[in-house]
């Protein structure tokens, strides 16, 4: 007669903690002002401005939008704010920087927001492997949201975990 398997992570009060489970679902997007620059260098405000003003900007409707320029161009704060100004109405979420930098402001308002109540005085797991883009960043957001909190932080799986945190 065989054993039977006792699942005893399942039977344990340790919560996993998978911050793919608060990935918000929408398409993001790299916008480039590189092509809106003479040669691809200089801010000419009146054909920037005419730019902004005949570019479609309901495409980009539900979208989180990262503005950038990937050309060695000094550009103006104004610029970015112009372009947020467009954005704001049909965007997520606007903000200055790479889909790295964009993931992580994304995350930063997650877990700013996150009720930590559930995790009071409880054992946790950071839930380690994501298919997902979940920038690094956002398990060292996590990780000081939950430190005040939580008995003990690890990171991993159940089966393979690294501890980080027990409470005194």
């Amino acid at each position: 007669m065989a054993e039977e398997i006792i699942n005893k992570v399942a039977l344990s009060k340790l919560m996993v903690v998978d911050l793919e489970d608060y990935y918000p679902e929408g398409e993001r997007f790299v916008f480039d002002i590189k092509d809106w620059l003479y040669e691809g260098l200089v801010l000419r405000e009146k054909t920037f401005r005419l730019s902004v003003k005949d570019y479609d900007w309901s495409k980009h409707q539900n979208q989180f939008v990262a503005l950038t320029c990937s050309t060695d161009a000094i550009i103006p704060a104004w610029a970015y704010m112009l372009l947020m100004v467009e954005l704001q109405s049909y965007a997520k979420k606007v903000m200055v920087g790479d889909l790295e930098h964009l993931e992580t402001s994304i995350y930063q308002d997650i877990i700013t927001h996150l009720d930590v109540a559930p995790y009071q005085d409880r054992p946790l797991i950071i839930k380690g492997c994501a298919h997902k883009p979940v920038p690094t960043n956002a398990y060292t957001m996590l990780l000081a949201k939950l430190k005040p909190v939580a008995k003990s932080i690890m990171y991993g799986e159940a089966c393979s975990s690294v501890p980080l945190f027990k409470r005194k």
